[in-house]
């Protein structure tokens, strides 16, 4: 009955726009990868950007006929034109590692950093201009960088990609064109856990293709792990004093959260996924520990073993995948107005509410359901919050223990305690909204994008809210269908 009513109501919704499908692949393109590396430097006040090095591919993975981007989502906007005639003729949104960091205590004091990061495009025949816009704190897009590529330039490196790899195509429905191309990356896998790595790819691609609307589409799905053996297993802890050597770099407590687990070594990244034609990057990391990150269209990050793995890699995927923003406010961050206020969120997801009449999901609002919606907050948050500080004084036991080598049972006796409270706070969420007069309702409920107040979410509860492996709210899920539409139609 489910995926009838979604199907009914993709029917209904309108196609991406027609503007798409106007510009010949075939007249400016050819079937090859142009990734263009930089480096991409500033605080909160001021960012730039600068070459490293330009990179010939493999084939484009990018659906031909859907070359500028429907999306109003990223911070930042990448754009190409014919240089010759001016026509725009490659776009796309996207975030980055440093969009985030610029939000944190350190890029709002004015501690400069650089990130490694990459723009992928078609590769052009003729020359090109390339620019990258940033959106200001009224979220209008500013012109950042522009430079000119020159195709025939004799310093593109057109090098084979190392042999160091093995590949499990686990998944294969169709040509890159005109499917959703996803590659799964080997983080912490050591040489001996190369069948680890695969049963571990096996469980995740299953995950993804039982859950809506994803399972709706699976046959517009290609799937690919690439393995690259790391000199150790798992990955860095930096506030547990634990380091690893590992392919792809990979670190809790980015940002000085304990549980956000990021790379910022793109190049490995880049080089490994390089391999094979992707439209998404996924990074599993070989650790039992509850954590993951997901930046839109740049990777999604998850552990492989931890009780919580099928809804970190949904969770996080809505996040690099569909541009889905964190709809949970009760959880710390390292963020200083994530969301300006009295702006409107370019995420499907949120809204800050600034016309109540014509909210963005509108059409979706359940009929007699006020908006705002008055729910239940005020107990919720007196029941999550005081959960979260006991999570956050167990975490600090925990690493206070491993920097002092303490004895092992200790520390493990100390960790089960902590997911057996993860595990009874999920339950008492549920239970908790199982209760409510507005469960399955859509309206906006205030409670979203880390702030308590001023920000709203489309429904009670969502993959993008609380911990478990629940559905999508019908937002989200809306989202992600274009998303899926944009990759292969």
């Amino acid at each position: 009955m489910k995926i009838r009513i979604l199907l009914a109501l993709i029917a209904g919704w309108p196609l991406l726009a027609s503007a798409q499908g106007t510009i010949d692949f075939s007249a400016y393109f050819v079937d090859q990868t142009m990734r263009v590396d930089v480096f991409h430097t500033g605080d909160a006040k001021e960012e730039m950007f600068a070459i490293d090095r330009i990179i010939q591919e493999g084939p484009w993975a990018g659906n031909p006929r859907r070359l500028i981007a429907p999306f109003a989502f990223g911070r930042y906007l990448l754009r190409v034109s014919d240089l010759a005639s001016g026509e725009l003729i490659y776009s796309k949104g996207f975030d980055s590692y440093f969009g985030e960091y610029k939000t944190t205590e350190p890029g709002v004091k004015g501690v400069k950093k650089t990130f490694s990061e990459s723009l992928l495009i078609p590769f052009p025949k003729e020359k090109v201009r390339l620019e990258v816009l940033l959106r200001d704190r009224q979220n209008q897009p500013q012109l950042l960088f522009k430079t000119e590529i020159d195709p025939t330039d004799m310093f593109i490196v057109r090098e084979k990609p190392a042999s160091d790899v093995k590949m499990d195509n686990i998944v294969k429905n169709g040509p890159p064109a005109s499917k959703v191309d996803l590659v799964i990356l080997a983080e912490g896998y050591t040489e001996g856990q190369w069948q680890k790595f695969q049963k571990d790819l096996d469980h995740f691609c299953a995950t993804i293709l039982s859950q809506e609307p994803y399972k709706t589409y699976q046959d517009r799905f290609n799937i690919t792990g690439v393995f690259k053996a790391s000199a150790e297993s798992g990955c860095d802890e930096p506030s547990y004093g634990t380091f690893k050597n590992t392919a792809l770099g990979a670190s809790f407590d980015s940002f000085g959260s304990e549980r956000y687990l990021l790379t910022d070594d793109n190049r490995a990244m880049r080089d490994m996924a390089a391999h094979v034609p992707y439209d998404a990057i996924l990074i599993m990391v070989n650790h039992p520990r509850y954590g993951g990150g997901g930046i839109y269209n740049l990777f999604c990050v998850f552990t492989s073993d931890d009780q919580w793995r099928d809804y970190l890699v949904m969770h996080e995927f809505g996040h690099s995948f569909s541009g889905l923003a964190d709809e949970y406010y009760t959880s710390a961050v390292a963020y200083n107005e994530f969301y300006p206020p009295g702006v409107e969120p370019l995420e499907a997801n949120i809204t800050a509410l600034l016309d109540a009449k014509n909210i963005k999901w509108k059409e979706l609002v359940t009929k007699k359901t006020a908006v705002p919606t008055p729910w239940e907050k005020a107990a919720f948050e007196a029941m999550d919050m005081a959960y979260q500080k006991k999570r956050q004084e167990t975490n600090e036991r925990i690493a206070a223990l491993k920097r002092a080598n303490a004895p092992k049972e200790e520390i493990d006796s100390l960790q089960a305690k902590s997911d057996e409270m993860s595990r009874l706070n999920g339950l008492e969420v549920n239970a908790f909204f199982k209760k409510s007069r507005f469960q399955g309702k859509v309206g906006a409920f205030e409670g979203a994008g880390y702030a308590a107040k001023g920000l709203f979410r489309p429904m009670l509860d969502c993959l993008m809210f609380s911990r478990g492996l629940r559905p999508l709210c019908k937002v989200c899920e809306r989202a992600v269908v274009d998303t899926i539409r944009y990759y292969s139609e």
